[in-house]
């Protein structure tokens, strides 16, 4: 693909990945629960999504959604729905998330908690309808005819997968900072509730998509 196509994609990549959405809000009260290191595995399970999000819509499932009511619908009540309720569960939290985790509890789920970490991540991309008409809507843009497609949808999927790890890593030390200045239990309850109720308004605004594209 052509290099001027390629760098204005990044700068397309970039203002989006930096835009705060359900990935970036996942990463950041991760970051604050479990520390910025493990909280980029839930980022690496976003950027497998996205993966899957990007040859979903290569294979024609952006153009299923644009033209059925009814699947749209399905995928929007789904990714509505996973995060209603990752925002009830952060809401109802009781426990202080600025508090670090004892080395003997982080060793003993270690293996579970990374796991969990990584699924939320995938899920969130791919419950996201916004994902698939994203890249159903920009790629055909940026793909040229003289080139083969595989390789250009590794290109540019890598790319914007690149983009999204690099926006989290950036919220991620950005909450980290904040984790020092915020040791308040009566703050930690706060974030909780603020946290927990924007995953909630994100879900409902998923709700709010038109069921068609225009």
């Amino acid at each position: 693909m052509h290099l001027s196509n390629w760098l204005i994609f990044c700068g397309v990549t970039l203002l989006v990945a930096f835009t705060p959405g359900p990935a970036v809000l996942l990463a950041v009260s991760n970051s604050i629960s479990v520390g910025p290191r493990r909280a980029m595995i839930s980022s690496l399970g976003n950027a497998m999504g996205l993966f899957m999000v990007s040859a979903a819509a290569m294979a024609g499932l952006g153009v299923v959604l644009t033209t059925s009511a009814h699947a749209f619908m399905a995928l929007k009540l789904a990714g509505a729905a996973y995060l209603i309720y990752l925002g009830i569960k952060q809401w109802r939290s009781r426990g202080s998330v600025f508090s670090d985790l004892s080395p003997s509890a982080a060793m003993g789920a270690n293996r579970s908690s990374s796991w969990r970490l990584f699924g939320h991540g995938v899920t969130v991309a791919l419950t996201n309808p916004k994902g698939i008409l994203f890249f159903s809507a920009l790629f055909p843009q940026f793909l040229t005819q003289d080139a083969p497609i595989l390789e250009q949808f590794a290109v540019l999927t890598t790319t914007f997968a690149m983009g999204s790890v690099l926006s989290h890593a950036f919220y991620v030390l950005l909450a980290r900072m904040l984790k020092k200045q915020l040791g308040d239990p009566r703050r930690s309850r706060m974030f909780n509730r603020v946290s927990g109720g924007a995953f909630v308004l994100l879900g409902l605004s998923l709700l709010r998509l038109p069921n068609k594209a225009a």
